[in-house]
Parts: C-alpha cells; sequence; structure tokens
C-alpha cells in the first residue's frame, strides 16, 4: 500500500463494539482519502472477528491498531490475514521488535505506523532502526486528554522530515479544530476517534450525523 506524501488524510477511529461499527460504518461515504481504523480497545474486545468486520464494511484502507509491542511477526501476519491494510507498533519496543516489524509489513505490502505514545524524542527511535517506517504517528494518549500541559508534539515534525522520508500521522485529542491545526504544523494524517456522548474524550460524536462530520473533517484538511 502507498500513501501519497502531497494528499491529506482522515483516519476514523472506532474504539467501542460491533454494534457501533455495523450501526455507523456503512453510513460514511467512501474517499481515497479515508482510513477507517479498527482502535485498540475495539480490537481487544472483539478479535480478529473485528478487523474481519471492518474489512468487509470497508473497501478503503483498513488500519488495526494493535500497538505492537513484541512478537512482530506473527502479530503483523494476523492482522494481515484479517484485511487490515495497515498496522501499528509502539515506538518504545525493543529495536529487534520494530526492525521486524518494519520488514514484516514491507514484505506483506501493509503500511508499517510507528505510534510514539510516551516516546520523548521520536528522532531518536528512528535513529536506530534499519529503516524508517512509512508513518509516524505523534500521539497525545487518551489518559494525557484530561492535562491540559499535555499536547501533540509538532516541534518534531520537522526534525524527523529533515532526515528521514516519513508521513506524519496526529492523535489524540482531534476534533475539527484540531485537525486544521495538525495540517498547519505539517502532519498528513488526523486521527479522529468516534466518542460516545457519554465519554468526556474529544472526536466525533456517535449520536451526531457522521457522515456530515466526516466530509466536513475531509473538506477542511484539503
Amino acid at each position: 500500500m502507498i500513501l501519497e506524501n502531497h494528499q491529506r488524510y482522515l483516519q476514523i477511529a472506532f474504539n467501542y463494539d460491533r454494534a457501533m461499527v455495523m450501526r455507523l460504518l456503512p453510513r460514511i461515504p467512501f474517499s481515497e482519502r479515508l482510513m477507517i481504523e479498527a482502535g485498540t480497545p475495539y480490537i481487544k474486545r472483539e478479535g480478529l472477528a473485528g478487523i474481519r468486520l471492518i474489512r468487509n464494511l470497508w473497501r478503503g484502507i483498513v488500519v488495526a491498531d494493535i500497538k505492537i509491542s513484541d512478537g512482530a511477526l506473527n502479530e503483523v501476519q494476523m492482522v494481515y490475514q484479517a484485511g487490515a491494510n495497515a498496522v501499528t507498533a509502539l515506538g518504545s519496543a525493543p529495536r529487534e521488535t520494530l526492525d521486524l516489524f518494519i520488514e514484516t509489513c514491507q514484505r506483506l505490502n501493509i503500511i508499517p505506523m510507528l505510534d510514539m505514545l510516551g516516546v520523548d524524542d521520536p528522532l531518536v527511535v528512528l535513529r536506530h532502526l534499519k529503516q524508517p517506517p512509512e508513518v509516524v504517528i505523534l500521539h497525545k494518549g487518551r489518559d494525557e486528554e484530561s492535562s491540559p500541559s499535555k499536547i501533540i508534539q509538532y516541534r518534531h515534525i520537522n526534525r524527523m522530515r529533515s532526515k528521514y522520508d516519513v508521513l506524519i500521522s496526529a492523535a489524540g485529542g482531534i476534533d475539527a479544530k484540531q485537525a486544521r491545526s495538525a495540517i498547519f504544523n505539517g502532519a498528513n494524517i488526523v486521527v479522529a476517534n468516534i466518542v460516545s456522548p457519554e465519554d468526556d474524550w474529544v472526536g466525533i460524536p456517535a449520536n451526531a450525523d457522521v457522515p456530515e462530520l466526516a466530509r466536513s473533517f475531509l473538506a477542511s484538511i484539503e
């Protein structure tokens, strides 16, 4: 799979259950600039069958956010066989795991995304790899959303791009305003979570007009 450097993408993440996926995903209009993510909580709840469900409902790129930290070979193979086109690993994982992760993704033609959640300096991680991933994710975690001092570290974008040909994804507390900010700061991909109205997290409310909000997000980041 190939993502275009000149293009801007929206990644919509499902983090709840298959019922929400079945209710909302068929209504989201297809776009080559739109990726659908099987989020970490969703995969923990629904397993590989949850990825297969999204694959059956979406003909575009499907991201498996399993945050690999070990066992890269088998875990990449599992999500690939379930229909994922992209998969995540943690930037804090051992160097050997990350090298094997990227190598396996390239062999299977699946997009390797390196999630820098909790990593102080992503450039240090990249310097120690045999080859860079296709995508680096600058990520403010869900538990960090309640802390005003925690922000997505856009300052790393130019530093990484000066050394490596990578796409940058911004994730964590992304609404329409934050999406525009991410693109302004140089991100190629913005990740917006579908959020239940009773939760405090920021994203696309599940009880809103999700298809219209998806169109609005895409238009705002062109």
